[in-house]
């Protein structure tokens, strides 16, 4: 290639690649005011369904299963290769302060680390960004321990202050390193970065300088992080439910909760309230697979409870008087230990309604333009959760199957019922098909190979599950139905259920239950749209994209 054209090619070169990443991130392009800069350029309703915040429970102290974590990061080896890059060397050094274990030599090893990078996204114009991920921790170190010099040393701890906690001041970084500031960082770069910056200032406050740099709310630090987080306890998440990015949003939330200043500190709280109650209304038992954003490479994923949010949530429990449940925590073991260190506790009625669903629901999230919605339907012991729908390649959205969930203990999607489609290809599936007690997608409904039917014709079947349930299942190519029923004789609802739906090629958009009531649906429905169409002849609300944050109707509530 001649030199001029090789010149221009590398010129240019970045130009492209950089409008191609606002393309792809237009979506989180917001407006501006002076300021404080809007994360997301609509507002949601609310919904009828608010956030629970109330506490009265009693927590333990201590808890065994967040010392077994404590131990298993504590022995963990730290190489030399460690230390220069994001991994696990801060989590395991703060698992050995935690158990007050060779305090030497975390001491040693902290005064050996340096910055090797900076905040914000890697990419290939910023190889070196991430720092952020062992900036967190390293906050959290030295929030919990500080003032303590026989656990972190006079020279260890001026070495954390002035070099290792590299971010201070009033620059708010709201735009990814090296993209000129045309493209949005995500929010949980922004939450890790200018928390760890706030925490630093304010550490700094409190020990004496005056100095108004440092001053969080002289130099806007206060003002940007509550803008920020008020926008996702109102609107939710943008990246919600991702896999991996869910738990360190909930890290930096939870280092903001334990830290920060009193309005500061309750606004992070509000909004892990309301991360963990979006948790609960789509969950049964900790099982927890619904639509999530960001990444695709985690589509393959099939287990059903150990995604890291769970791991958050299965320390918290430890330190209640719930013991029988799941512990298994997978490859969530590092949002373990952040659960187990971190003081935070959630509110009464989360707690409650991973477990006991009382007399039911039907719930509908909103995630707002171009998301995709979450939808529950829940009974006294089951739970259909909606595996929801890619918008397009750009959206990043992962949809999932439709599954129905049991009071049982099975962890992994094989073993419940589930039902997508049309074929594999998840960028394909409108997975919005369900609705009171009831779900249906363009593709078979996958029977556990355990489930042994108690009644069958043709294309139908009939199941029981624990607590006298009943599941009606419709299944062929391009069509599936579940159908859950409680407390009635198995027998005896599958053929009144036949009974009410005699046409097969009705079934492709209507079904009718027993009672008399039926359902419209379409389930080749655009990607804008839910797949169910009218309630006795009443039309639903099909656009998602308009759903307030929770709605929904709680059967035991008038």
């Amino acid at each position: 290639m001649p030199a001029k054209k090789t010149i221009k090619y590398l010129l240019v070169m970045p130009i492209g690649i950089l409008l191609l990443l606002i393309v792809f991130n237009n979506k989180q392009l917001k407006s501006q005011s002076f300021g404080v800069i809007k994360y997301r350029d609509f507002e949601m309703a609310p919904g009828n369904v608010a956030v629970p915040y109330h506490r009265t429970l009693e927590w333990e102290k201590e808890s065994a299963f967040a010392d077994s974590i404590y131990q298993v990061f504590a022995d963990m080896p730290i190489t030399e290769e460690m230390l220069w890059r994001k991994g696990a060397t801060t989590r395991i050094l703060l698992a050995r302060l935690m158990l007050k274990q060779n305090v030497s030599g975390v001491n040693e090893i902290l005064q050996k680390m340096t910055v090797w990078g900076n905040c914000g996204s890697s990419w290939f114009m910023n190889p070196k960004g991430d720092y952020d991920f062992p900036l967190t921790i390293l906050t959290t170190i030295f929030w919990k321990f500080g003032d303590q010099p026989d656990v972190i040393y006079p020279d260890t701890k001026k070495h954390l202050l002035n070099v290792l906690l590299s971010e201070d001041g009033g620059k708010f970084s709201y735009t990814a390193p090296k993209t000129l500031g045309l493209v949005f960082e995500t929010e949980n770069h922004m939450l890790m970065t200018e928390g760890s910056r706030y925490l630093k200032n304010r550490w700094i406050r409190q020990h004496g300088n005056s100095d108004s740099y440092y001053d969080n709310v002289q130099n806007g630090m206060e003002e940007k992080l509550l803008s920020l987080m008020n926008e996702m306890k109102t609107n939710g998440l943008y990246e919600f439910n991702s896999i991996p990015y869910i738990g360190y949003t909930i890290t930096a939330l939870l280092n903001l909760e334990a830290f920060a200043a009193e309005k500061v500190s309750k606004t992070a709280r509000d909004v892990l309230d309301y991360i963990n109650w979006s948790y609960a209304l789509s969950s049964f038992n900790l099982k927890h697979f619904p639509p999530m954003r960001r990444r695709y490479e985690k589509a393959s994923i099939q287990e059903l409870t150990t995604d890291y949010h769970s791991g958050f949530i299965k320390s918290w429990l430890s330190y209640s008087d719930i013991k029988n449940y799941d512990k298994n925590i997978g490859a969530a073991g590092r949002h373990a230990l952040m659960g187990a260190v971190m003081p935070y506790r959630p509110s009464d009625r989360f707690v409650e309604m991973l477990f006991e669903k009382q007399e039911g629901y039907f719930v509908r999230q909103g995630h707002g333009p171009e998301g995709s919605p979450e939808i529950s339907s829940a009974g006294k012991h089951f739970m259909i959760s909606a595996g929801g729908v890619n918008r397009g390649k750009k959206s990043q959205i992962v949809a999932r199957p439709i599954c129905l969930f049991l009071d049982d203990r099975t962890d992994h999607l094989s073993e419940v019922f589930h039902l997508s489609g049309p074929g594999d290809d998840f960028m394909q599936w409108n997975n919005t098909g369900v609705y009171k007690k009831f779900a249906c997608a363009a593709g078979p409904v996958s029977i556990p190979k355990d489930m042994q039917a108690v009644a069958k014709s043709g294309n139908w079947s009939c199941y029981t599950g624990a607590h006298n349930i009943s599941i009606v299942v419709f299944s062929e190519n391009d069509l599936g139905i579940l159908v859950v029923f409680e407390d009635v004789d198995p027998s005896v609802i599958f053929e009144e259920v036949l009974k009410s739906n005699p046409n097969a090629e009705l079934l492709a958009g209507q079904f009718k239950f027993p009672d008399g009531s039926w359902l419209k649906y379409d389930v080749k429905a655009e990607k804008n749209q839910w797949v169910m169409k009218s309630e006795d002849g009443q039309s639903l609300d099909r656009d998602f994209d308009s759903w307030p944050l929770i709605e929904g109707k709680f059967n035991n509530v008038d």
